[in-house]
């Protein structure tokens, strides 16, 4: 077994040892991992290596250092490095097992039991298929024979009838043409009143008698219980179809089936409350939902898109690496963040992207503007969904009302959702709540295995 072989295995043992998802993402350490690469810590797991033993060095003709053993480096310019005995401070890859988004998507999937399924939405190719589209016009070539017949023999089907069941009509004592024509519409028959009368003239001319001296029947009623009209069908299979009479109008011409291939793409606004109020506890609760989910989506989208908003009483938008630890002193009115959201997806139209606006803060609001201003901004912008995550250590505070007014106005909505979190145990409920709500929305419920699970406040 070489090196390569070692190096497999020991990966497979840190994968079986690693740190629990869940307990990771409440309480590991979340900022050694990247926007395409999750560092989760491995549990006492190290990688075999070659160690040069110096309690065996001595001897005539040593070197500075001791005398080197066979196969040990020699390093002509020491230095540049730790001091002999003192161990580095810099841990190696393998004290991490590393996944990329999608893995992480899967994982937590399984984790929480969830299972969203992204729509894709904004066409980025088209390709044509097999030719099962027609069409009235098109090159000679693409004639579609069979479908040609079809129709030309449909439409022979519907116009067709049994003509010497009609001309009994004509037999009828006392029936004019105009008689026998209202008879033969009555019975579903598709003749025209000209064909009758001609009918009624070769009859007279093939007697040499008037058409009045041609009764047979004293009424059509009496006529109907003698004589049976053949269906077309019937005389088809007896005597055979000779030729179908075909017209332009029943050509149709094969062409391919465009197929759109749409790219499963979404946008997320993240938004948190950076006032005064907002302490470093609270700053690192939404860290701590946010990231993971931001994870989540990028492994579960072809292409995600993430934009940073902050506010107090103003808005403003920063980057990734403001947007966690940035806190200012002024007070807080939410509605300017979704005003500088509505702004911000302007650039994204709803046809073409998948919207997530995800705020969180600890739920305290200026005046009614969460009422007269927020709610109506939240049913105004279109999203796949809406969440607000309450960050309030220890419980809620008595001024803290965002989230409970949000949840009275918008809680039976199917892309709304509020979760609340006190501690970083609640942390994976919270992103169970919102999360599968979108997966409900579209359609895919949650396992059973976690049917039961409830948020921090206890909200479905």
């Amino acid at each position: 077994m070489g090196l390569t072989d070692d190096r497999e295995r020991f990966r497979e043992v840190g994968e079986q040892r690693r740190e629990d998802l869940s307990e990771f993402i409440s309480h590991g350490d979340l900022g050694r991992s990247g926007p395409d690469q999750v560092r989760i810590p491995v549990k006492i797991v190290d990688l075999p290596e070659f160690e040069y033993d110096q309690r065996e060095a001595g001897g005539v003709g040593q070197g500075q250092g001791g005398q080197p053993q066979p196969g040990q480096p020699v390093d002509p310019e020491p230095g540049d490095g730790d001091e002999e005995g003192d161990p580095g401070e810099e841990g190696g890859e393998h004290e991490y097992y590393e996944m990329d988004p999608e893995e992480f998507a899967r994982e937590l999937d399984e984790a929480l039991g969830l299972d969203l399924e992204p729509k894709g939405k904004r066409v980025v190719e088209e390709v044509e298929g097999d030719f099962t589209d027609t069409a009235r016009a098109g090159p000679r070539g693409t004639l579609d024979v069979d479908e040609f017949f079809k129709r030309g023999l449909k439409r022979y089907l519907a116009t067709d009838f049994d003509e010497e069941y009609v001309r009994e009509g004509l037999r009828v004592a006392g029936a004019d043409v105009d008689d026998a024509f209202a008879w033969a519409r009555d019975k579903g028959i598709p003749v025209s009143r000209a064909w009758i009368a001609d009918a009624a003239a070769t009859l007279a001319e093939e007697r040499g008698e008037p058409v009045t001296a041609l009764d047979r029947w004293e009424s059509f009623d009496a006529l109907d219980a003698e004589v049976d009209r053949e269906p077309v069908s019937h005389r088809i299979r007896r005597e055979g179809l000779d030729s179908v009479p075909f017209r332009r109008e029943d050509e149709r011409f094969r062409h391919p089936e465009v197929i759109e291939k749409r790219e499963r793409n979404v946008v997320v606004v993240n938004v948190r409350d950076a006032s005064g109020s907002m302490r470093e506890t609270k700053r690192e609760l939404v860290e701590r939902v946010f990231t993971p989910m931001d994870w989540y989506l990028t492994g579960k989208y072809d292409a995600a898109e993430f934009r940073y908003v902050v506010h107090d009483a103003e808005a403003w938008e920063v980057d990734r690496e403001e947007f966690f630890g940035i806190q200012s002193g002024g007070g807080t009115r939410i509605s300017s963040a979704y005003e500088l959201v509505e702004e911000i997806l302007e650039e994204y139209p709803y046809s073409e992207w998948n919207r997530y606006v995800f705020a969180a803060g600890d739920s305290e609001n200026s005046g009614s503007d969460t009422t007269d201003a927020v709610i109506p901004l939240m049913e105004s912008i279109d999203a796949n969904l809406h969440a607000y995550v309450e960050t309030q250590p220890g419980g809620a505070a008595p001024n803290a009302r965002h989230a409970d007014e949000v949840e009275a106005a918008l809680g039976d909505a199917d892309d709304v959702a509020v979760a609340r979190v006190s501690d970083p145990d609640d942390v994976t409920d919270a992103i169970y709540e919102i999360l599968s709500t979108e997966a409900e929305g579209d359609g895919a419920a949650p396992s059973e295995a976690t049917s039961g699970r409830t948020d921090g406040g206890g909200r479905r």
